[in-house]
Formats: structure tokens, sequence, C-alpha cells
């Protein structure tokens, strides 16, 4: 109809994309899905929908058909259909040349280095022998594909390599040595960045991995230097703006020991360290990703309360996968915390599966952190670990 919104198609049917449909349905904005099955999360919550295959051109270009802008559940679409896309019209927000750098971290790593941002040490490597150059031990990565601790080994013998060199040779990418940082903690910024030139940063958090998987996240990080904080938020927009990002860009990061900040990953999404914002900022990364996308003003990154926590909820180690089982913790949770606030993904519990997450805020971070610990921890029925 006339005066109607651009439709937005986005490729992915994860928790990422499920959670864009609540403010784009606020916003009247229509989307349409590119799922990868059947049922998937996202595909749940968003009834304009394909099933098809990312890596497929001629599925891209049929989701995209008739949309306005294309933008992305993850970073795997591979780049020569972005460009292709990119001539048949269509906005590819973030596009191409931006986010190679989020796909192929050889790629993020020169053009970081040539920019000047602070990141660990590292080298392209080809062989065990240029391992042992680079020195032992060190962290060895796939340049592309990896993610939650996959494609990442810590290295310390030539026997460790083997693995590494392995899996990168059976999937045809290159190897990344990067020096084994000795962090105090690991940070995020998160920023928006319009196609205007707008940006909007949020305050920087402090996020707990175990298994390379985020089990938590505190906002804003406690004790951070305020120096070293706006520090990290104006490499995070220098980031955003030398790429020329569009939409979310979450730049995690290292404080050093010695209070530096060195640059780990970039993702170029709504990122599992900015999921505080849904319930603790004024506008959540996922709005402000849909208003980035389609060049609309950004909304304010503001915390609404002294104190966010995000945990999310892993499937736990009983392995129970039954239809409607984190339904059943609701009574419990809603119960205790009226303030709290549980976001599901629509996943069957799996081990180690992220299927939710919870948010809880307020003024007193120990209570916080205790309310959501406990909530997540009753959801995934492993009580014993809430206050690991």
């Amino acid at each position: 109809m006339t005066g109607s919104a651009p439709l937005v198609a986005v490729i992915g049917g994860g928790q990422l994309a499920r959670m864009m449909a609540e403010p784009a349905a606020a916003l009247a904005i229509p989307l349409r899905l590119l799922a990868e099955a059947d049922g998937v999360s996202a595909a749940q919550v968003i009834p304009d929908q394909i099933v098809g295959d990312h890596t497929s051109l001629a599925d891209l270009r049929e989701v995209t058909a008739g949309a306005a802008v294309v933008t992305f559940d993850h970073e795997h679409v591979p780049t020569e259909h972005l460009r292709a896309l990119a001539d048949d019209g269509i906005a590819v927000r973030p596009g191409p040349d931006a986010l190679v750098h989020a796909q192929d971290k050889g790629v993020m790593r020169e053009r970081l280095g040539a920019l000047g941002v602070p990141c660990p040490r590292n080298a392209l490597v080809e062989s065990v022998a240029d391992v042992e150059a680079f020195g032992f031990p060190c962290v060895l990565k796939t340049t592309r594909g990896g993610y939650d601790g996959k494609g990442v080994w810590v290295v310390e013998s030539a026997a460790d390599c083997a693995e590494p060199f392995e899996t990168a040779a059976a999937s045809g990418v290159r190897l990344l040595a990067e020096e084994l940082v000795d962090f105090r903690r690991e940070l995020s910024a998160l920023v928006a960045r319009a196609p205007s030139g707008q940006a909007a940063a949020y305050p920087v958090v402090e996020s707990v991995q175990r298994d390379g998987v985020c089990r938590e996240v505190i906002a804003p990080a406690p004790d951070l230097d305020p120096e070293l904080a706006t520090q990290a938020q104006e490499v995070a927009l220098r980031i955003a703006g030398e790429l020329g990002v569009t939409g979310v860009l979450a730049v995690e990061l290292f404080e050093t020991r010695d209070g530096r900040i060195l640059v780990n990953e970039l993702a170029m999404r709504p990122h599992n360290t900015g999921h505080w914002t849904q319930d603790g900022a004024v506008t959540s990364q996922f709005e402000n990703h849909l208003r980035a996308v389609l060049n609309l003003p950004l909304g304010s990154p503001a915390p609404r309360e002294r104190w966010t926590v995000m945990v999310n909820i892993l499937g736990g180690s009983d392995g129970a996968e039954a239809p409607g089982r984190l339904y059943d913790g609701f009574p419990h949770a809603m119960a205790r915390d009226p303030r709290l606030r549980v976001h599901l993904y629509g996943k069957d519990l799996r081990p180690g599966r992220k299927v939710g997450h919870v948010n809880a805020y307020g003024d007193d971070l120990d209570d916080c952190l205790e309310r959501a610990r406990h909530a997540a921890a009753w959801f995934a029925g492993d009580l014993g670990n809430e206050s690991e």
C-alpha cells in the first residue's frame, strides 16, 4: 500500500533474527526470513519466510525479491553473493566490503593493524614451523567459520598443532596464530551505525566466557576505568566508521592486567553481549540495528538502570529435550522475581545449547547477579551450578 514501510529481508533463522521481530512489529516494519529449516527459532515468529540455503544465490534472490534491505542473523553468506545482491539493487547492510572483516579473521587482523587499532600480536601461519617461529604457547584460529570456541585451539607444542592444521586443510581455510593474552577479563563495546554516519555507543560491558561460550554479561563493566571505557567506545566507533559498517557492531576486547585493551573479535550483527539492552537500555540493540539498516535516526543507548545482568540459559547436563520443559520454569521464576525478564528462543534443550537468556536489573549488582543466575539455572534444571 502507499506509504508502507520498506521490506527487510533477514538471512538466517536463529535467535538474533527472532529477537528482531519484536521491535519490527512495534515499528510496523515487515520482515521476510530465509530460514535454514522449518520451525527454526525465528521462523516461529516471522510468518513471511522461505526455507533455503544461505550459500545459494538463487535462494538469496528469492528471499530478497521486492526487499529494500537485506541484513543478517549470521555472517556466513558468501561475499560474492552479497556483491551480486548489491548489483541487483538491494541495499546489503552491512555491505560485503565491511562484512568480510567479520567473516575472515585474517582480513580483519590485517586491516585493524593497518589502522593502528590495538590487537594481540598475530600472524598467518602455513606450517608447524611457522607456529614454532611465532612462539609457544599461542592461540591458533581458523580464519573462517569458527564460533563459540569452535575453530580455536591453545597450543603449547608442535604436537598440539596437528588438529588445527588438519581442520584448516579439511575446510580449505587459513590458520591465524595469536599471542596468548594474559588478560584480566573480557569486555565488549557495542555500537550502532547508520549510512548517514550517525552512530550510538552503548556502555562497555564485561562478558564471562566458559569453554568459548558467553555465560553472562554485566552492564556496565564493574570497576572499569572511565578513560579505558571511553577508549573502548572510541575504538568501536572508529572501526565502524573506517570499515563502513551499517547496523550493530560488537567489538570483543581483552582488558589486560597492565591496563590496556586489545581487540579480540568483531561481529557485525546483534550480539550476545548486547542482549542486556532489551530490558536495560532505552533502545535495544535489535531496534537500533533495524533503525540503522533502514537509515532511520538511532535511538538512545543510555541505560535505564544502574546495573543490568544478562545470563544465558544453556541446556543442562541431563540432556533433557522434552517439549515444554523450559515453559515449566515460568511459575517459579516469575513468582520469585516479578521484575525478571525472560527471553526464550523456542529451541529444544540440549547440553550446552543456548536456549534463552534472562535479564535482571536494579541498583545492587550482587542482587542482580544472584537473581539472574538463579533463574537461568532454574530454567536449565541445573541449580547446582547457578553461582559458578
